[in-house]
């Protein structure tokens, strides 16, 4: 008998199907202050999250909360304009929801985007960074509670959070394009406020480059499901403890926004490329 969340996950996905001939192969979540990326589609559809059954909405200013259907490089492909957060007060299951639809939807491979603190002096604000690991201290998971195994298995394995070989053909896109594009491991908090210097010295030293409040239950859930994931970060501002600066989110939407027509190309090409890593 299937769960109740199942159930609101296969209503979600019919109808979103009913509204769209788009049958998306990859699903993109766009992070804080990269929505444009949509505006690279050849758009069919768009929905509303607040349309789409069981759907959470998103509360945050800088998230249209959209779901935009079309083609990305040829490829059929769904776009999650905006997110929600666990800081909204959204449980990890349902942060994880629309994830759970995209894969029901058919996406296989979902690429992430976010934006993010660089803890590591290497990675200065404007950086591209790809997500080879992550620590999750978000002190949740949305894999607690009963498993349903039509979703996933009870014990899914995270030796491989981020597909190595999409981290791969990132980076081959990346030299291709002469986009600078360096590795990293991220640490997800569960926010809203930002860290103070003894926080960032801690997450630092406990081996992390970056540092942001979503991506990780994302993640999980994919992960569970089956689906290979790619995550590209935009580093929008610079928490070194010893010269910690105020730092204002409409700097960091402008920083992300400065950066989004670079990720965008970079996306679009590794969409492009899929199934030239196997």
């Amino acid at each position: 008998m299937a769960s109740e969340y199942l159930k609101q996950i296969e209503e979600a996905a019919a109808a979103v199907r009913a509204r769209t001939r788009v049958r998306p192969e990859a699903g993109v979540i766009l992070g804080t202050g990269l929505g444009d990326f949509a505006d690279a589609l050849e758009l069919e559809t768009v929905l509303p999250f607040a349309e789409i059954p069981h759907f959470p909405v998103s509360t945050v200013e800088s998230h249209a909360g959209e779901l935009h259907l079309g083609r990305l490089a040829g490829r059929p492909v769904a776009v999650m304009k905006g997110r929600v957060h666990y800081y909204e007060g959204y449980t990890m299951r349902q942060v994880a929801f629309p994830v759970r639809v995209l894969r029901a939807l058919g996406c296989g491979t979902l690429v992430i985007t976010n934006a993010v603190g660089g803890m590591n002096p290497d990675l200065p604000a404007g950086s591209i960074v790809v997500t080879t690991d992550h620590i999750n201290l978000m002190g949740d998971n949305p894999l607690v509670g009963p498993n349903d195994d039509e979703l996933g298995p009870r014990f899914p394995d995270m030796s491989e959070p981020y597909a190595r070989a999409l981290v791969v053909l990132a980076e081959r896109v990346a030299l291709d394009l002469g986009i600078a594009l360096q590795r990293g491991v991220m640490v997800a908090v569960p926010g809203p406020n930002l860290e103070t210097a003894a926080e960032y010295r801690f997450l630092r030293a406990a081996g992390a480059d970056i540092v942001g409040m979503s991506l990780v239950p994302e993640n999980l859930a994919a992960v569970h499901g089956g689906q290979r994931v790619l995550a590209l970060n935009v580093v929008t501002d610079s928490c070194l403890p010893d010269a910690l600066m105020p730092v204002s989110i409409p700097e960091i939407l402008a920083c992300a926004g400065r950066a989004a027509p670079t990720l965008i190309r970079l996306v679009t090409e590794v969409i492009r490329r899929l199934g030239d890593e196997k």
